[in-house]
């Protein structure tokens, strides 16, 4: 667990001294949240229709709810209704990107602080809606279909907003969700269940859904080979993670049968260099496998030695437990709304870099 997560988790002495001097700054952050959500409601701070119809996913916790899994569940389902979606994402890092691309290999990823002329470039290149990634508080942009991802392992009814928390703004912005989907990697069902019903109540009829983020299998990141999850069982396994919630891939390995000695945690987006992978392959060599994430996979696989332990990476299937009526039902609303969508003269293409935002073929 990393120091702010022991902070804001923590009941130890140190973690509650930690949030009483936090709280101030605490109290004033989620204030200028408060105050920014109502000056967009009352039209002071303008918003825009974009030029595609848009659904955006995101939190109001920092990380850990699996925004780049369920995005790219949602692009998959509109590819497969004969949609062109495109993938927005501000990229804070390197790797989400990376990840979409190897996720959704048919659907463009366009990255680029300006999400509205990024939607702009995404209709250039032929695209007919998109899917805004880690977009929630992102209110420049109009939606059609808001989702709100909240995630099992980590959720409680009182909760500080940053620094003395994990959350982006209060709770109090549940409101603007068309859909809550409740994440869940090692959490049971049943813990995600009490959650649903305690965010029903609070939301007063947000369609909701409860979704499995499952590692279906493990694929080699020198030779893209694959084993069932399976092969898991009984290994001795060094877990690297630089995602926002490292623990709850660290107890997914576990409760997948896999024996995690060492746990290699990072802090979100970690721009990995030669001196961490050689540190990695010095106390991987220790064990039966090294496992990561997708996310640290793009990374680390072109700095990894032919000769270093095998590294593998888990492919996380996202299983609808609950709600899969109220999921069809919204994007439906986007495939619907593509019919508004006048036609482009084709393409772009990658080249078009005087919009200063790259599609999945420049980023390969």
């Amino acid at each position: 667990m990393s120091w702010p997560e022991r902070v804001w988790y923590g009941d130890s002495i140190g973690a509650v001294l930690a949030r009483a001097v936090l709280a101030p700054p605490s109290w004033l952050y989620c204030a200028s949240a408060v105050l920014r959500d109502r000056l967009y409601d009352a039209g002071v701070l303008p918003s825009v229709d974009p030029v595609l119809p848009a659904l955006a996913v995101g939190n109001l916790s920092v990380g850990g709810t699996g925004k780049t899994p369920v995005a790219a569940w949602a692009t998959r389902r509109l590819l497969s209704h004969g949609a062109r979606p495109a993938i927005v994402l501000r990229g804070y890092g390197a790797d989400e990107p990376l990840v979409h691309q190897r996720l959704n290999p048919d659907a463009l990823v366009i990255v680029g602080a300006d999400r509205v002329r990024a939607v702009q470039l995404a209709r250039a290149q032929g695209a007919d809606c998109v899917v805004l990634d880690d977009a929630y508080q992102h209110r420049r942009i109009r939606r059609r279909e808001n989702w709100l991802l909240v995630a099992a392992e980590r959720w409680e009814p009182v909760q500080r907003c940053l620094p003395a928390g994990p959350l982006r703004e209060p709770a109090t912005g549940m409101a603007r969700a068309t859909l809550i989907v409740v994440t869940r990697k090692s959490a049971a069902h049943e813990t995600a269940q009490r959650i649903a019903k305690q965010l029903a109540s609070a939301t007063a009829g947000t369609p909701l859904a409860i979704v499995h983020l499952v590692p279906n299998a493990i694929v080699n990141v020198r030779d893209g080979t694959t084993q069932s999850v399976h092969a898991l069982r009984r290994a001795r396994v060094m877990a690297v993670a630089a995602v926002g919630a490292p623990d709850a891939f660290f107890a997914q390995l576990r409760s997948a049968g896999a024996i995690v000695v060492h746990e290699a945690a990072f802090r979100d987006h970690r721009a990995y260099d030669a001196g961490d992978v050689a540190e990695l392959v010095r106390r991987g060599r220790e064990y039966d496998m090294v496992v990561c994430t997708l996310k640290d996979a793009v990374k680390l696989a072109p700095l990894w030695p032919r000769e270093g332990p095998g590294l593998w990476y888990v492919s996380q299937g996202v299983e609808v437990e609950y709600g899969e009526t109220a999921l069809d039902t919204s994007l439906n609303t986007i495939l619907a709304a593509r019919a508004s969508v006048p036609p482009t003269a084709g393409p772009a293409g990658p080249d078009s870099h005087d919009h200063g935002y790259r599609s999945s073929t420049a980023d390969q």
